[in-house]
This record gives C-alpha cells, structure tokens and sequence, in this order.
C-alpha cells in the first residue's frame, strides 16, 4: 500500500531528530526501526484506535441489552466503532468462540524493556478463565495499518502436545432465527454454538459479515473446562480453571499481577512482555517494539448452558505507561 506524504515526511523528521542526539546511533538502523513512534506528553496508555473486530458467533455478539450492540452494526466500519466505544467506556468486548477477535494500535509505539509491556483487562475469575491468545505487531512499512506480519506472545502452553498452531473453524449461517451456529474444523470435527434462551438476538451470526460462511484461524489451547460432581454425584456448576500464564482473560497466578480474587468477575488485567514474541518457527522475534497488538478467544468449547467459551476484552494498554504508578 502507498505510504501517505505525510507519514514519510514524520518519519523521516523523526529519524533526522534520532541522529542529532546526544547519544549517537552506533549500529545500523534495522528495517522499520525508522517508523518507531515514540511516546510524547499527548499519549495515551489505552488503545487509540480499533482496526478490526471479528468475533466467532456467540452469545454476547449482536445481543441489545448486555452486549450493548444497538443493531446499527451492519459494516465491518460500525463494528470497529462499537468496539471502541465499549472499550473507552470500560465495558467488555466478547470475542466469541474460538478464533474471534479484535486488532487495536496505540498513538505510539510501545517499547520492549524485557519486563511487562502490554496489559489486556478481561474479566476472569477464580472459577471462570475464557483464554485469549495475544498476538503482536511492528509497523514495518511504515503506513499506519496492521498489515504486516504478526508474532505470537507465547504463554504457558506454547509447544505443548495439546496446543494446536495453525488451527482453522468455519463457521456458518443460521438458515433461520434462534439456531444454532454450526461450525467445522481443519481437523473433520464438527458442532454448534448453541443458541441460548438467555440472549435472545435473533443470531449469534456477527450481522455485519456478509458471507454465508467464513474461517477464523490461530492457536488452540487444550481446554480445561469440566462441570463438578457433587459427592452424591450430581451435577453442580462449570468450571474453567485458568492456565499458568500468557493470556487474556485469564485467572493466572502470575501475570495478574494481584491477589484480588474479582469475585465479582469485574475487569481484571493479565500482563504480557514483548520479549515473549516468537516467530512462526518458534524462535525469539527480538522485537525492540510494536505498533498492534491482536487478542483471539484460544479454546474451541462450550459449557453446557452456560454457552460457548469466548474471550472477553475490556481494554488493551500500553503497561509501560502505568506499571509503578500508585
């Protein structure tokens, strides 16, 4: 894509003011490195912008009364929208079932000091993590879109047998109001997400994709959720009990970074470092800083009549902005 005169003329400004430091440039500058885009007194530690919001069916996407969509969200530009909104407003975002999710950039870059850069509030609890996985971007060419190559943050199950890279699920319309939505995999497995009562939406179809059938594709978490058996054995309640750490929307005992049980399943941030980003092979990126940052829902399962697993998404933060800040 052509780079806007304007772009090239800020980059080049920028990259001319990098060279009149004090502290001289004694390596070479890496491809892209020249679109780094520092922070200033203006930025803003919260996502700035959202480029894309493609969720998986389920039960929160086009829902009126707790997912607040108003039913104007009939173009891939209106969804983006919405997204933005209900982030600024401190409300969450519902990814879906597997492979939904959303792309958001920041009005800077964010820089790798190899601690905790990024932070992404879900809303998890003790009982109750919907894992997402998070992906990063740099600005390579330098036109403002995520439209170059992304890098995985791996989490604790990286390279486990159970994880699956490169895993695909198609999903496809309802033939009629209130059904279910049916999906198949890369893999011959087949199934639905239900239908619920409780959110009534006439389709858990996103309303603004206008293809009969489309595949969302990334990684796959072996999933953890088991409904108990009370010790007369009945059944009791659903659980999903989080993983170690390297995901959103995830109660782990790590990168939270508290002690807050969030009993009340209230915004809840999971932390990731940009030292984490490997590349398709697996190998350290060395990514000095990004630009996006994607978060995709990473299990492919339900939980009875509590419906499919999704990723929720309150907001997405630049962590360097705010980490020791009291």
């Amino acid at each position: 894509m052509r780079k806007s005169p304007a772009i090239v003329i800020i980059a080049a400004v920028a990259l001319s003011a990098a060279c009149n430091r004090d502290e001289e440039i004694d390596r070479p500058i890496e491809d892209g490195e020249q679109f780094r885009r520092p922070t200033t007194e203006t930025s803003r530690a919260q996502a700035a912008t959202v480029f894309e919001y493609t969720p998986a069916p389920g039960q929160f996407i086009n829902e009126t009364r707790l997912g607040g969509f108003d039913g104007s969200e009939t173009t891939p530009e209106a969804a983006a929208a919405y997204a933005l909104r209900r982030m600024s407003e401190g409300e969450y975002v519902s990814l879906g079932g597997f492979g939904g999710y959303i792309v958001v950039g920041f009005d800077h870059s964010i820089d790798n000091d190899g601690d905790y850069n990024i932070s992404v509030e879900g809303n998890s609890m003790e009982t109750s993590s919907e894992p997402g996985v998070v992906w990063v971007m740099r600005d390579e060419n330098g036109d403002g879109l995520p439209n170059d190559t992304w890098y995985e943050l791996k989490g604790s199950e990286y390279g486990k047998e159970g994880t699956l890279q490169e895993y695909s699920v198609t999903y496809f319309r309802p033939e009629a109001d209130k059904q279910p939505v049916k999906w198949c995999d890369n893999l011959g497995n087949e199934g639905e997400i239900d239908w619920l009562k409780l959110h009534n939406q006439p389709s858990y179809y996103p309303a603004w994709i206008e293809a009969d059938s489309y595949t969302l594709t990334g990684t796959r978490l072996e999933p953890r959720n088991y409904q108990e058996v009370r010790e007369d054995g009945t059944l009791g309640n659903w659980i999903s009990p989080p993983y170690d750490w390297g995901y959103a929307d995830n109660f782990s005992p790590i990168d939270r970074l508290t002690d807050d049980d969030n009993y009340e399943a209230s915004a809840m941030a999971n932390h990731f470092k940009i030292s984490n980003a490997v590349t398709a092979d697996g190998k350290a990126a060395n990514l000095k800083f990004i630009d996006f940052v994607k978060v995709q829902t990473a299990v492919n399962t339900k939980s009875g009549a509590l419906g499919e697993c999704s990723t929720e998404v309150i907001r997405i933060s630049d962590f360097n902005m705010t980490k020791g800040a009291k």
